[in-house]
């Protein structure tokens, strides 16, 4: 099998996105089986200058879908940022997942080679399809996946390694 920009842009995202979905289940079942409000988990953050668990979720949704945009061509669908539940967060996901899952392989059509622009506060970067694959999108979403796999670890959610893998076979 070759791997193409699709591979990793949609069906190694989705695959993971699908674990985000996981760690927010067990999330929940947590808080269920304490008696405790979720909003709890939410808020939560490892450091008080980190961005708390609900923001990991809505940058790791938009590395995904902002990824496959500029990768192919396509228009990204515009969410909010509003999510105040876990099951809001849940639906963002799933929503990421369909937009993610949309793109045929055939828009990756040289990806590798398309002109991607980064615009952050304190610059602009330009780039290729396959520097910003590799070097901007899969590091910046798995950073934001980790980043909510360890918030809800450290709150006591039992999640673990395979939980963050899923199957891989």
């Amino acid at each position: 099998m070759k791997v193409t920009p699709y591979t990793l842009a949609v069906e190694q995202v989705v695959h993971t996105l699908q674990q985000v979905l996981v760690l927010l289940d067990k999330g929940a079942t947590l808080a269920e089986t304490k008696k405790f409000d979720t909003t709890v988990l939410l808020s939560s953050r490892l450091a008080p200058d980190m961005l708390p668990l609900s923001k990991q979720v809505q940058i790791l949704s938009d590395t995904a879908k902002f990824g496959v945009a500029r990768l192919t061509g396509l228009d990204a669908p515009k969410f909010e940022d509003t999510e105040k539940t876990l099951d809001e967060l849940k639906a963002r996901i799933a929503k990421t997942i369909d937009y993610v899952k949309s793109a045929a392989a055939s828009a990756f059509e040289g990806a590798e080679d398309r002109a991607v622009q980064i615009k952050t506060p304190s610059r602009t970067i330009d780039m290729n399809g396959l520097t910003y694959l590799r070097g901007w999108l899969l590091p910046n979403f798995f950073f934001h996946v980790s980043m909510t796999y360890a918030i809800l670890r450290h709150n006591g959610v039992d999640i673990g390694k395979r939980d963050f893998l899923g199957e891989v076979a």
